[in-house]
């Protein structure tokens, strides 16, 4: 590619700071000479070039002027153009309308513009790269007493992922045909797929039949009262989806999840040790209780290590810095994602998860950033999101201590950018904490009850873009807080 030279026309000086920042100054003046000649070249530009991706500042302002002009419908041409800059210093300092004419005598084939916009925009990001790496230096040395160094590092990281992604965010209108061809392989991977999921499974089969597995983009609350086993239930899944993990290599590099996935489980309540104590619970059947007290044997230690040996491959990560802010949650799912993959994330719970700006006063409204934070950042990330919250307690002030979708604390943003809500609802906890008189027929009949319930979960479906709402009756075993699929018939209720 061919870049036109203009030996007489100098643009205004740059800073000095930057005087030998990556630049091409031919190219930011034949893709404005092509666009001044033939207005119908702007919409073979992408719209990630944007007048701050120009070198010389003049040149930016130009390019929004014609910008401008062509979405509105109007003439951009050297004329028209020349009298909204009669005023620009920078304009008469290279030569006025004349310089804007010499663009257009000298502008090459519209065909290229796309080939100049790509190079204009390239340079930018460089120049971008820069300066990012001058402020980390600069912070760095400065030592900001505000400021411990992991949290520089992940400010940087930020940034440089932000750079990264610049342009790749908003992709625009979709033609339609690819919209359907996007369906039809989701169809077609679902089909493929052992159980006809469209999406990551759960390792529940009924919970899976109803959600269709996990979704990309999607926002998943799953929402208790305490002691119902939320965490647990989040935990069970997340482990069921790294221990299924299968890949397979790319074309072009790099690895396509096939089966399972690669998780993150940002636990801002248990530590990472009492986390994977309770796994190594689940996968041995030996109560995590007896475990934290060393009440077992020489049989069942074995059993442990060798559990843990086992399930130590599993691409399970596991965050338990207490109250992380939505930013820094971010920063880390990028970092993953780009270092190892992602494909599910975990936050245990949203209640503890903070905005990080001391400038929002009103918990509501910093629920409200910390939920449409983890929406942007599924759809970002393309994966699936689960986090857990909390339930208000006027559950407990009504007969039928079922959840309901009113009961979310803070419920107005957590439900309108929910994908999917989830409540838990364990009968059995209830109905064991009012034991009737011992050796009456009402405490007989009182065990009966909670013997039939005591094993038996209800993980109520309570909202879903994607499906039907209803209930999933699982198996719930609280020695060992593990949540299966019962075995029965006529898994689903109708409702």
């Amino acid at each position: 590619m061919a870049l036109v030279p203009m030996l007489d026309l100098r643009p205004s000086a740059p800073p000095a700071e930057i005087s030998h920042a990556p630049a091409n100054i031919e190219a930011e003046q034949a893709l404005i000479g092509v666009l001044l000649y033939d207005n119908s070249a702007y919409e073979r530009l992408s719209d990630a070039l944007q007048p701050s991706h120009f070198f010389e500042p003049f040149h930016g302002r130009l390019f929004a002027a014609v910008q401008t002009h062509v979405r509105r419908g109007h003439l951009a041409e050297p004329i028209l153009l020349a009298e909204q800059f009669q005023r620009d210093p920078a304009f008469e300092d290279l030569g006025g309308l004349r310089y804007l004419a010499d663009l257009v005598d000298r502008a090459p084939p519209a065909a290229n513009a796309a080939d100049y916009a790509r190079v204009i925009y390239d340079l930018a990001l460089r120049r971008d790269l820069i300066r990012i790496g001058g402020e980390i230096a600069a912070v760095a040395q400065a030592g900001d007493p505000d400021m411990a160094a992991r949290e520089q590092i992940e400010a940087a990281e930020a940034q440089l992922y932000a750079l990264a992604e610049t342009g790749g965010v908003s992709s625009g209108f979709v033609p339609f045909t690819e919209s359907l061809a996007g369906a039809v392989n989701m169809a077609a991977e679902a089909f493929g797929r052992e159980g006809g999921l469209s999406g990551i499974s759960t390792g529940l089969r009924d919970l899976d039949q109803k959600l269709g597995g996990l979704h990309p983009s999607d926002l998943l609350i799953l929402a208790a009262r305490p002691s119902m086993g939320k965490s647990a239930l989040a935990a069970n899944i997340a482990f069921n989806v790294a221990r299924r993990y299968a890949w397979e290599p790319l074309p072009e590099g790099g690895r396509k999840t096939v089966s399972g996935g690669v998780a993150a489980f940002f636990s801002l309540e248990m530590s990472a040790d009492q986390l994977a104590l309770r796994l190594l619970a689940e996968v041995t059947g030996i109560p995590s209780d007896k475990i934290r007290k060393g009440d077992i044997n020489a049989s069942e230690f074995g059993e442990i290590r060798d559990a843990a040996e086992e399930i130590g491959q599993a691409p399970l990560y596991i965050d338990d810095t207490g109250g992380i802010s939505i930013g820094k949650l971010a920063a880390r799912s990028r970092r993953l994602k780009r270092l190892v993959g992602l494909d599910l994330i975990v936050v245990d719970y949203l209640q503890l998860v903070t905005a990080g700006d001391g400038r929002i006063e009103n918990r509501v409204q910093e629920v409200s950033q910390i939920t449409m934070g983890l929406k942007s950042l599924a759809k970002e990330l393309n994966i699936p999101i689960i986090a857990l919250a909390q339930l208000s307690r006027q559950v407990e002030n009504r007969d039928d201590k079922r959840p309901q979708l009113s009961d979310l604390r803070e419920s107005g943003s957590i439900e309108q950018d929910a994908d999917v809500v989830m409540f838990i609802y364990r009968e059995a906890y209830y109905v064991g904490r009012t034991p009737p008189k011992e050796g009456t027929q009402e405490h007989l009949d009182w065990q009966m009850r909670l013997d039939e319930i005591r094993n038996i979960a209800e993980v109520i479906i309570g909202k879903q873009r994607h499906g039907p709402i209803g209930t999933v009756k699982m198996h719930f075993d609280e020695n060992i807080t593990k949540f299966s699929d019962l075995a029965r018939e006529g898994r689903f209720d109708p409702h």
